[in-house]
Order: structure tokens, then C-alpha cells, then sequence
């Protein structure tokens, strides 16, 4: 008879959450470090990336949220020289470990995706052979460069009705990128720089397929702890697998033992775990201190997680129009003792050196009390730090600081 899945408390599930995330400690409790930013790649999979600076690129503050200020050159220069990580695809793009090298090479060796083939967007997007041989070969003679350094060639013409496409010779940048011939060198003023990929990845063996296929599983649990498939979609997405997909990966690795099943009291469904996690869930600290939670959070990166265990409903408002924003723009979480408790909009106006904050809102059922305001307090002062304003603007009539 199959033994019965152990029964956990939803509350452990949180704990162990948070605590693989990086949250049990107050921030700035431990200094990053290259042990610190190695451990947290291991926990959580990767450091999303976006282009949006209204208040810092996402990976700089999600670390900040962590680690409070620290040296942002000496974190480019742990990537980027050091070879601690790599660019490539995660949760989106991302900076990933150097310990995953493996898995995102057979990535990289599948792409497309077979079931691209016949897709009328590939077709469009995808770029010619003399465009890929002319991109290698330029990058083989001159070095590093940046996708500025690809002109539009006068005989090119943008394909009918998507003249906002990039020239062709950036597209095949991308598409060299995704398939491992090229790689992020380094960023310069956030633009990626590229290289042959053989100058700048370490010779490794890419993993077998079913790896690729695991890693969507065994990392996903190695971020979140306990969780089930629906807390597990769209968190790691380096594989993206379909729903038929994803049984069978969870069925496989139950089989050869690597993955657990067990029941969430409170929770509808089916959790999983990795056995090594069931003794932590006794022993996961409660999370401590305030500190803000960047929009491309590992965090948040699954949101139906955040809502079904912190009970806090999250939407990024940056494509929404402003009429139909609810919170605002660049919305940051606040979170209190492992506890959402509120969001504030910010920008920081970096000719005037002010971080404004525009709008502060408290989570309904939440009371402020003395502890919360000198914590959310604290975190403004650490943030404006990081970010270089001498001066904090708060909402007319928001008394907290």
C-alpha cells in the first residue's frame, strides 16, 4: 500500500518560502559577497532583467531588497569578469549561475523549438543565414560588440507591417544569442555587448534533454520549497513545458525518488518537494525585518504563489494605461515580517538627486504600528542610498517617516 504524503501547515510552506528566497533575515543583515550572490542564484534560479529604470534595473534591486546597498560595478565585475554567471534565459532573460551552464546549453542546442516551424512569427522574425554568417564574422574580426554597431543595410526592407522590428542583423544577434553561438560579453550602460560564444562560456557539456526538461521541476522547487504545478508554472522558464509535459516530468522524478509528494493543510491540490526540504519545513525561521520588493522579483515571479500564500494580489501597471492604474506605475511591495502589508509608486529624478514617492498604499486589515514604522522607514533611507538621492518626497499628508 502507497504510504500516505506527509501533511504540512501552510504557515511551514511560507516559512521555507521566503527563507529560500531570502527574506528571513532582516536586509542588509549579510553583506553581498561572491559566496552571497553564488548562494542566492543556487536558491532562487536567477536574477531577472529588464530594461525599465524609473527606479534601478530589476537585478540591482532585487538584490537590494536582500543585501541593502552595495558596489554595483563590483557585481558586474563578479558576472561579467569573474565568470560567476552568465546571460541567458531563465525567468526571461536573466543572470543565471555558472553551475547551470550545462542545462542552458542543451537549450541552446534545441533552439527553436521544433513546434516554432510553422509559425508565422518565427518566420518573420527569424533571420537569414548571410545575416548570421556576417554577424559572426565581424564579431570574430573586430571583438565585442553592441547591436548599435549592425546598421540597417540599404537593400533591407522591414517585413510588411512590422516595420518597428529591428534590422535584420540584430535580430540575428538574438536569435544567435538563444541558440548559443553568441554571447553577453558584458553590459554597457545596460546594452548587452556580444562575443562568440566560445570566448566567453567555459567548456562544458551540455545535459541530456530530460535534464532540461527536470530543471523546470528541481529548480522550481529548489526556489519555492513546497509547491504545487500551478505555483511552479511560469517560474522557471528556461523549459517552458506543456501541461502533458509536466506530468510527466513531476511522474519521473517521483519514481527515481527525487521529488515527494505531500498534502497542505488549508491548501486545495497536489505539493511537491525535494526530500532534502521536508526536515528544513520543521526548522525555517520566521521572516524579520522591512525591506521593498522589486517588480521582477524572483519572488513574485509566480503569482498565484503570492496570492494563495501571502493572501497579496500583485499586477505589474507599467503597460496599463494610467486612467486604469490602480497603484501606480513601478509599484514595490512593502513587506513586513514576512507579511505584505502595503505598495508605494516611486522615481527617482536622478538630475535633482530625489527619490519621490508617489502614492503609499496600506494593505487593508493592516494597523502601522511602531516597529513597522521605523522599519518601512529605514528601508526608504536604505533605498535612497543605493540609488544616490539625498532627498525623500512622500505623499502630502503621509505622516509615517
Amino acid at each position: 500500500m502507497p504510504r500516505k504524503p506527509p501533511t504540512i501547515q501552510a504557515d511551514a510552506v511560507t516559512r521555507l518560502w521566503l527563507h529560500r528566497q531570502g527574506f528571513s533575515a532582516p536586509r542588509g543583515s549579510v553583506a553581498l559577497s561572491r559566496a552571497a550572490l553564488v548562494n542566492h542564484l543556487a536558491r532562487t534560479g536567477a536574477l531577472q532583467l529588464d530594461s525599465v529604470n524609473v527606479v534601478d534595473r530589476a537585478h540591482y534591486l532585487t538584490l537590494w531588497s536582500r543585501f541593502g546597498p552595495y558596489d554595483r560595478k563590483q557585481l558586474d565585475r563578479w558576472v561579467y569578469d569573474e565568470g560567476l554567471a552568465y546571460e541567458y534565459w531563465g525567468h526571461e532573460a536573466s543572470i543565471l549561475p555558472i553551475a547551470h551552464l550545462p542545462i542552458g546549453l542543451r537549450r541552446m542546442r534545441g533552439f527553436p523549438p521544433e513546434r516554432w516551424s510553422e509559425s508565422s512569427w518565427w518566420q518573420r522574425f527569424n533571420a537569414s543565414a548571410s545575416s548570421k554568417r556576417r554577424v559572426l564574422g565581424r564579431l570574430r574580426k573586430e571583438g565585442p560588440l553592441e547591436s548599435a554597431d549592425f546598421e540597417r543595410r540599404p537593400s533591407e526592407k522591414p517585413p510588411l507591417h512590422f516595420s518597428a522590428y529591428p534590422k535584420e542583423d540584430k535580430r540575428a544577434l538574438q536569435v544567435l544569442w538563444h541558440a548559443g553561438r553568441v554571447a553577453v560579453r558584458r553590459r554597457r550602460h545596460f546594452r548587452r555587448v556580444y562575443d562568440l560564444a566560445e570566448r566567453v562560456y567555459p567548456t562544458v557539456e551540455p545535459v541530456r534533454t530530460t535534464a532540461l526538461e527536470d530543471s523546470w521541476l528541481l529548480i522550481g522547487l529548489k526556489g519555492n520549497g513546497v509547491a504545487s504545478e500551478r505555483h511552479l508554472v511560469n517560474y522557471w522558464t528556461g523549459p517552458s513545458p506543456t501541461a502533458d509535459l509536466r506530468k510527466r516530468i513531476i511522474a519521473r522524478n517521483m519514481k527515481a525518488k527525487r521529488v515527494v509528494k505531500v498534502d497542505v493543510n488549508g491548501l486545495e491540490g497536489t505539493f511537491y518537494a525535494l526530500p532534502e526540504d521536508l526536515d528544513l519545513l520543521r526548522d525555517a525561521p520566521e521572516a524579520h525585518g522591512t525591506t521593498l520588493i522589486c517588480p521582477f522579483d524572483s519572488l513574485l515571479w509566480q503569482r498565484q504563489r503570492a496570492e494563495d500564500l501571502l493572501g497579496f494580489r500583485y499586477r505589474i501597471e507599467i503597460y496599463v494605461p494610467p486612467t486604469k492604474r490602480i497603484y501606480g506605475y513601478y509599484v514595490l511591495p512593502i513587506m513586513h515580517n514576512g507579511r505584505m502589508v502595503g505598495r508605494l509608486d516611486p522615481k527617482l529624478h536622478r538630475t535633482t538627486a530625489e527619490l519621490e514617492i508617489k502614492t503609499i498604499h496600506i494593505e487593508p486589515g493592516f494597523q502601522p504600528d511602531a516597529a513597522f514604522k521605523t522599519g518601512f522607514s529605514s528601508a526608504l533611507e536604505s533605498l535612497a542610498t543605493f540609488l544616490g538621492a539625498s532627498k525623500i518626497r512622500t505623499p502630502t499628508g503621509w505622516t509615517i517617516l
